[in-house]
């Protein structure tokens, strides 16, 4: 499966998930490696989009396409979040426990996440740390504009 990852030009080939280890995010805690990325290119644009500030067009990055052999993804189980506030900003706890939780036991390359940014959409979260880390393929990475009135 393609999916697909924005990022600044420097880290367009990195998939360290020091990123993430620095910042955390909805699905980890800082201190845990995760590479976030997501089943289309309209989606890994809104995931960007949404954690800037409005005023301001984000210069100079770049889109990822990787290739995940189907067989290294596992899918979480989204009942787990019925009745928890998982989309808030800032993100919970318990989502970024289960993502801790899922990069530590490394039971699997990919963890597919829902989106809590579209309804129905996934991200799926690469764990650099997994022995099978070489079965992700980067595809290519091209420059990436994103439209101004997105942050009008």
């Amino acid at each position: 499966m393609k999916v697909y990852r924005l990022s600044k030009e420097k880290y367009k080939l990195d998939l360290s998930g020091i990123g993430a280890e620095k910042l955390g995010g909805r699905w980890n805690s800082k201190g845990t490696r995760l590479v976030y990325t997501s089943d289309s290119r309209a989606l890994a644009k809104l995931e960007v989009a949404v954690n800037m500030a409005l005023n301001r067009l984000p210069k100079n990055y770049y889109l990822t396409i990787l290739e995940i052999p189907d067989d290294f993804i596992i899918a979480y189980n989204i009942e787990q979040l019925d009745d928890k506030d998982w989309k808030n900003n800032p993100p919970i706890k318990f989502t970024q426990t289960q993502g801790d939780e899922f990069a530590k036991s490394k039971e699997a390359l990919v963890l597919k996440v829902p989106s809590a940014v579209v309804d129905g959409d996934y991200n799926y979260l690469i764990n650099p740390q997994h022995t099978d880390m070489s079965e992700i393929k980067i595809l290519g990475s091209e420059a990436f504009r994103f439209d101004m009135r997105l942050f009008a």
